[in-house]
């Protein structure tokens, strides 16, 4: 097939390139750079089927000749205030490419008779008074709140995509993903793994906000990058699951990263600094992944940490 990875310049969205450069397809990556990093793609430069546009896809989006699916994964995804590609730090532009950015990729797709899957995120159920979360469950989000502009722009997101799959009977695909993790991260992404990884590899204490007592469970990106795969060959236009269902709490995931990288730093536990949005638990329930995809995770945490660190530790 030839395709178009838009984010592809991303975590997420460099690995799939890779995977989907593997599979033989012809690869059209689109990322403005705002969060993404063009190192993550600069072994691909040259290679007869992959193609990089630098560009914003809240712009009208043109892109020459038939295209057979589209993967739009466009997004700031870091929730960390502090950093500067966090979404609380990048409003507008998180809100335009999940309303704008979604409505172009959209375009080109329907132009393109294309397949289209809209990476959305387990932000969508904001703090869930469900647990684990289930597709079904509607969610418990403040729409006016700190983090609000990622939460309501993937909502959107899932609405606008399912209006042009009920509307111009398109073939669409929407995957909820919940926390992954893997190289190629951001060193200074703000969020809990590459945190904890970097102070940790630099001989600082690792910064626990609140207790620790919070939980969330990680996704190796490999998995991810198979679910991915998988939904695109399975005609299913609901929203889907794709994380671990392996839950912990941010304390025990701190230990983990001490024993594994040797550090003896400790923890230094902060005032807690979370809004009310921010989930006290998170966990995917990965029942219709299992049942559609026959999908889910296989890389065991400390697995999947050793190679993220060897990551960090290469780069930092």
């Amino acid at each position: 097939m030839r395709v178009v990875v838009t984010g592809g310049a991303g975590f997420i969205g460099s690995h799939l390139c890779d995977r989907l450069i593997e599979a033989d397809h012809e690869v059209m990556a689109i990322d403005n750079l705002v969060t993404g990093d063009a190192e993550n793609l600069a072994h691909l430069a040259g290679h007869d089927r992959f193609q990089y546009i630098r560009h914003d896809v809240s712009n009208f989006i043109f892109v020459s000749g038939k295209v057979d699916a589209i993967w739009h994964l466009a997004s700031p995804a870091s929730p960390n205030p502090l950093s500067p590609y966090g979404y609380p730090q990048l409003p507008i532009q998180t809100l335009k490419v999940g309303a704008l950015g979604t409505h172009n990729a959209l375009g080109l797709a329907r132009a393109n008779e294309a397949v289209f899957l809209l990476a959305s995120t387990s932000e969508v159920y904001g703090d869930p008074e469900q647990h684990p979360q289930r597709e079904d469950y509607w969610g418990h989000v403040d729409p006016i709140g700190p983090r609000s502009m990622y939460d309501e722009a993937k909502r959107f997101a899932e609405a606008i995509t399912m209006a042009y799959h009920r509307y111009h009977s398109m073939d669409t695909r929407i995957v909820r993903i919940f926390n992954t993790y893997g190289p190629r991260m951001r060193l200074d992404d703000g969020r809990v793994v590459p945190n904890f990884i970097r102070q940790a590899i630099e001989g600082k204490p690792l910064t626990i906000y609140g207790d620790g007592q919070q939980t969330r469970s990680f996704c190796y990106i490999d998995d991810l990058v198979e679910g991915l795969l998988s939904l695109m060959e399975i005609k299913s236009h609901n929203p889907i699951n794709l994380g671990n269902p392996v839950e912990m709490t941010i304390e025990e995931l701190a230990d983990l990263v001490l024993r594994l990288t040797g550090s003896e730093a400790g923890v230094e536990y902060l005032a807690d600094q979370r809004d009310r949005s921010d989930p006290q638990q998170r966990r995917p329930d990965i029942g219709r992944a299992k049942e559609i995809l026959d999908w889910e995770p296989s890389v065991p945490l400390e697995e999947g940490l050793r190679a993220t660190i060897e990551d960090f530790r290469i780069r930092l």
